[in-house]
């Protein structure tokens, strides 16, 4: 293995989800919402979901691999699902922007849910927790130096 690729999404609605990640956070849509069903995706994940339609959108900011899927399937409809930031498995999602303090006024008056109730320094980070609709969790970060890696801030 040698890079990490797209993070997936489950949500109950694939086009409700786009919009809100479109227009709230500001993600592109690389690949609009289309639906997959048929022997390719049966050989591909039908053992995991067996009788699968899948209906899928790619999101980012650039057109790396970098990227979220955002997932519906149609004929086998999930639950919400009440997590911890600390149970076992994915935990959050990070984003990094370039003005924490006027990033996070703009999502609030968007009517973002935020869990934290302000602004964090860690790390060499400045740093703020919130969720989407659909309770995934999401870290936003400003970094103290632009050009180095979130995970080699000074500090």
């Amino acid at each position: 293995m040698r890079a990490l690729a797209h993070t997936g999404v489950c949500v109950p609605d694939v086009e409700e989800a786009v919009a809100w990640y479109r227009d709230i956070l500001g993600l592109t849509v690389l690949s609009p919402p289309y639906e997959m069903s048929g022997p390719e995706i049966e050989r591909d994940m039908g053992e995991l979901v067996p009788g699968i339609t899948i209906k899928a959108a790619i999101l980012g900011f650039d057109r790396t691999d970098h990227v979220l899927e955002i997932i519906e399937y149609p004929g086998s409809p999930g639950q919400p699902v009440a997590r911890r930031l600390t149970d076992h498995g994915i935990s959050h999602i990070a984003l990094v922007c370039d003005d924490l303090a006027s990033t996070r006024a703009e999502l609030e008056s968007n009517g973002v849910h935020f869990l934290t109730s302000g602004l964090a320094g860690i790390a060499g980070l400045h740093t703020t927790w919130f969720e989407d609709p659909y309770g995934i969790v999401f870290i936003l970060m400003e970094k103290t130096d632009p050009d180095r890696p979130y995970w080699r801030q000074p500090g």
